[in-house]
């Protein structure tokens, strides 16, 4: 029996989201659509133990996870996630993303995802790390440089990642700092990877926006978490002109329709992790941030966000998904029929693993490049994706996540096609 038998998503989950964003694209891809189960179908799955010894003297036991969706196309590559509400149909939808983003963007990579159910707040610095080095350790066997190449994701962080390099190095006999992505500097990390993934929502939004007639000056921008993605996203919107008007986070929803002020909401952060303490705003139930006046909404928080009901009431303009699936597949359709643009996960957060792919290449050369280099050649894949991405969907008269899928999974499929199956 396929574990895929264990299974059983419902209408609001990630893999639901993921295989009906699958089904779309299928009537787009001609005759390399007799390939197309290969999308649906993660290739190596692998759940783990995970027993730590606690700081009072107890063991603890976390469930852990790594999927591997295709490799089709080269090594995998995508994050690991600590969260509490972690599931391995969630890595599973998580890693099938990956593999349409890395293919969207035209990186030498297969997607893969990991994670572990665990509230990481709740854990000291000590724990963190044991449990961290104990989950790298029973995934090793399937992780390596140039078979799968792990990253950050919600709940994680470079210092996660040095110890993740740091335990494979140690069973592997050699360090590896290719191993992983998104890495402290002194350990082989790149400049400009800790905000490539909101610069990416900025560059795809920037695009966006001038496609459709929206300035940016003067544009009322709404953001749904305010971590790497939502706080750098926001931040460099702020530089073009734009104001934050409305924020939400664990902590709560507050607006300003005069505009945060970015230096000190910044500052709140990263000293709280969180904006509930910022003072120059508005407290409001979380519900009503789906009606707040805006041109911009930024969802960079977690996955099914967006229902076809907060769908109907989002008065922006454009849609800038920063978090992976925060729109589900109906409220997609509610949006296209009312108008509103929306720039898909696959391509609009993909400056992460692009910034990560380029921290892997100088890994292997051991040659760094400059924060001005990153961003200049980030601007350009994002740019030029973007552009072919939506050139299909003029083409095709479809939607652009459609287009992203379209443009993905022809390359992830020829790539099938053309290495055959083995044996």
């Amino acid at each position: 029996m396929s574990y895929l038998s264990y299974v059983n998503p419902t209408a609001t989950s990630p893999w639901h989201t993921y295989l009906a964003q699958v089904d779309r694209v299928l009537p787009y891809l001609g005759p390399l659509a007799r390939w197309a189960e290969t999308l649906k179908r993660p290739k190596r799955s692998l759940l783990v133990d995970v027993p730590i010894e606690m700081d009072d003297g107890t063991v603890r036991h976390f469930e852990g996870y790594r999927v591997q969706h295709n490799l089709s196309r080269g090594p995998g590559k995508g994050g690991v996630r600590y969260h509490p509400d972690v599931t391995l149909e969630e890595v599973m939808a998580l890693a099938g993303w990956m593999t349409i983003k890395n293919a969207a963007v035209a990186l030498p990579f297969g997607g893969a995802k990991g994670g572990i159910r665990v509230d990481p707040k709740t854990l000291s610095r000590k724990e963190l790390e044991r449990m961290t080095r104990r989950y790298t350790s029973e995934i090793g066997i399937i992780i390596g440089p140039q078979q799968d190449i792990p990253a950050p994701d919600v709940g994680t962080n470079a210092q996660i990642m040095g110890w993740m390099m740091d335990t494979y190095s140690m069973n592997t006999g050699a360090t590896a700092t290719g191993v992983v992505t998104g890495k402290p500097i002194h350990l082989g990390g790149s400049l400009g990877r800790v905000k490539a993934t909101g610069r990416g929502v900025f560059v795809t939004g920037r695009e966006a926006a001038r496609r459709i007639g929206l300035k940016l000056d003067g544009a009322r921008v709404a953001v749904q978490g305010l971590g790497n993605v939502g706080g750098a996203a926001a931040e460099l919107f702020g530089q073009a002109g734009a104001k934050l008007v409305a924020v939400q986070d664990h902590t709560g929803t507050l607006v300003n329709a005069n505009g945060f002020d970015m230096a000190d909401t910044m500052e709140v952060v990263k000293r709280d992790g969180a904006i509930g303490a910022y003072k120059d705003a508005e407290r409001i139930d979380n519900e009503a941030f789906w009606d707040v006046d805006c041109d911009i909404l930024i969802p960079a928080a977690l996955e099914g966000q967006i229902t076809p009901a907060r769908a109907n009431r989002i008065k922006a303009k454009l849609v800038l998904e920063g978090a992976n699936g925060p729109t589900l597949p109906e409220a997609d359709d509610v949006l296209a029929d009312r108008g509103v643009l929306v720039v898909p996960d696959v391509i609009c957060n993909a400056g992460g693993v692009t910034v990560s792919y380029f921290e892997w290449v100088q890994d292997f050369s051991s040659f760094f490049w400059s924060e001005d280099e990153i961003n200049v050649r980030l601007d350009k894949i994002m740019v030029d994706a973007l552009k072919k991405i939506w050139d299909t969907a003029d083409r095709h008269k479809i939607s652009l996540r459609t287009a992203t899928f379209a443009v993905a999974c022809e390359r992830i499929l020829v790539a099938r096609e053309e290495r055959g199956l083995y044996p």
